[in-house]
């Protein structure tokens, strides 16, 4: 299988402005995340519009990210959706591109109850050769993975990892606990830009940060300075990005996906990597005003 570590950003995609997916903007990102020196690619993230796109877009990515990435470091697809049949269609789809891993969330909408949970991973695995990443963001689909369950089906060869978005770092702390003391079979990814360093701490082995788009380099500075013990540089590097974080929170006009991720493409757009924020609908754009205080952030950061 292939070995799976260190960063691996959740690849923000570009827009036109008529709101068509724009290849050229989005290559240009995908060729400046390798340059970074990053670790692997996640695509159809939360950060990646994955519960937006249409058919024809989610072909267009992945093929997209695959052929930019051309083999030199994984590629992780996000296969997010309501029930299982409907995620095995996108896997299938993602292994016929070339996909090296999958990442998926718990079902969601009208479906709920651990034990439907577990099958639906279980399903999945039946489904696929590909190594499957469970993706624990309970904001988005209103059920926590427990960390038990997770163990359970990383020792049951069903689960290769954790994608933890969940926001409940005790949560995580444990997890990486039982992880080790069943032999690590789960690779944990944290996807909390903000705590990259406390999760390196507790053992983790590699971050997914959305963040990550503007400024790999940090992410990847801070994951190499771990790798070496340096802890005054791990922890460094997270307090200039917790400050850079800060241009997520500069939205009064938008909350919550559009204030984060369209924070993320307003700063790609003044780095001269994006050639537009366009968000996908209904959501808005920030406001000349939100941009005028990211663009203060990004320079204060030294990273425009």
């Amino acid at each position: 299988m292939t070995e799976f570590h260190g960063v691996i950003p959740p690849v923000v995609i570009a827009r036109h402005e008529d709101g068509t997916f724009d290849e050229e903007s989005t290559t240009k990102n995908l060729n400046r995340l390798l340059e970074a020196g990053v670790d692997g690619l996640f695509i159809l993230g939360s950060s990646g519009e994955g519960a937006f796109v249409t058919d024809t877009e989610r072909d267009q990515v992945v093929k997209n990210a695959i052929a930019v990435a051309g083999g030199k470091v994984p590629v992780l697809v996000g296969c997010i959706d309501t029930q299982t049949s409907r995620v095995i269609e996108h896997i299938k789809h993602a292994e016929a591109a070339g996909a090296d891993g999958i990442v998926a969330t718990a079902p969601f909408y009208a479906l709920g109850g651990l034990p439907q949970v577990e099958r639906h991973f279980r399903l999945l695995h039946e489904a696929t050769s590909l190594p499957i990443f469970a993706y624990d963001i309970p904001v988005c689909v209103h059920v926590k993975l427990p960390p038990e369950l997770l163990i359970k089906l990383g020792k049951d060869g069903v689960l290769a990892g954790v994608k933890d978005s969940s926001g409940d770092d005790v949560s995580f702390r444990f997890l990486t606990q039982l992880n080790e003391e069943a032999g690590h079979p789960l690779r944990l990814f944290t996807g909390h830009e903000v705590v990259v360093d406390g999760a390196y701490l507790s053992g983790a082995d590699g971050s997914v940060p959305g963040l990550g788009n503007v400024d790999p380099w940090g992410y990847v500075r801070q994951w190499q300075a771990y790798q070496k013990g340096d802890w005054e540089t791990v922890r460094a590097e997270q307090d200039r990005l917790a400050r850079l974080m800060r241009i997520t929170s500069v939205a009064t006009s938008i909350t919550g996906f559009g204030g984060g991720v369209g924070a993320f493409k307003q700063a790609l757009k003044l780095q001269g990597i994006f050639a537009s924020a366009r968000m996908p609908e209904p959501v808005a754009e920030l406001t000349e005003e939100e941009v005028a205080k990211i663009r203060e952030i990004l320079s204060a950061e030294g990273v425009l």
